[in-house]
């Protein structure tokens, strides 16, 4: 990284990463971004600080003197990770958007894959979701996943096998005509259908924390994740096709 590194003024692409307390993750997945990215894409990195109590601002502040397309928004208290994202693409500049955790287990050089097939869907692929294989998690926790995802698929049949994998692009104005709820991120597949988009699905080799630990757990939205899949079928049951509307001039 360097000081003298241009500034975007316009990105097409731009980076979310929700982090809480994650402050040991900021730099090696800074530069792994930029190793995956650089001469690629004009983009930007906006990390959304969730609240953190350890020096995640601090160590971004001293990134941000080094590289000129790195951006921090703070909540001033945890909103969690759906208030997190959609936080940073309200903020993003790039018409096509990717996410990935902060804590390292998602792989940046997984991101052209993904920026890739949002582009070459030429429209109609409004998501390019990541769906792990060779997971790295504790059994138990691979379980709670299976689980999840097979209910959620079994009732709202939008073909995904996992929908808690963080890295996902998307198109910005695609994200930002969703109706908004925390827990928005883990249901993007059904609801980016329902909007009429095709999905992209890239598989991505999961791998361990670098450091730290979880800081958005399962059980805390177990409850509030069965509330919401309810509502999002009551959504797609109520969705009506969208009118194919013209100007008519005088």
């Amino acid at each position: 990284m360097s000081s003298s590194q241009p500034s975007v003024s316009q990105p097409s692409v731009s980076i979310v990463v929700p982090v809480r307390n994650e402050a040991d993750n900021i730099a090696p997945l800074i530069a792994e971004i930029g190793a995956a990215l650089d001469g690629r894409w004009a983009y930007e990195i906006i990390y959304v600080n969730d609240g953190s109590t350890d020096a995640t601002g601090e160590r971004l502040a001293a990134i941000m003197a080094q590289r000129s397309n790195l951006r921090q928004l703070r909540h001033a208290r945890s909103g969690g990770q759906s208030a997190a994202v959609r936080s940073g693409v309200r903020a993003a500049r790039g018409a096509i958007v990717a996410t990935l955790d902060g804590d390292g287990q998602n792989n940046p050089a997984f991101l052209p894959d993904l920026i890739a097939a949002v582009e070459k869907g030429a429209g109609r692929v409004g998501l390019a979701a990541g769906q792990r294989v060779g997971r790295k998690d504790t059994g138990f926790k691979k379980f709670q996943s299976r689980v999840a995802n097979g209910v959620r698929n079994s009732i709202l049949k939008d073909g995904t096998r996992d929908t808690g994998c963080g890295l996902k692009a998307f198109r910005r104005e695609v994200f930002l005509m969703m109706p908004y709820f925390d827990g928005l991120h883990r249901f993007l597949p059904a609801l980016v259908r329902r909007e009429g988009y095709d999905i992209a699905y890239v598989d991505v080799i999961d791998r361990p924390r670098h450091s730290g630990v979880s800081n958005y757990g399962f059980f805390d939205r177990l409850w509030i994740g069965i509330m919401d899949l309810a509502g999002v079928w009551w959504l797609i049951r109520r969705k009506k096709p969208t009118p194919d509307v013209t100007e008519v001039n005088a």
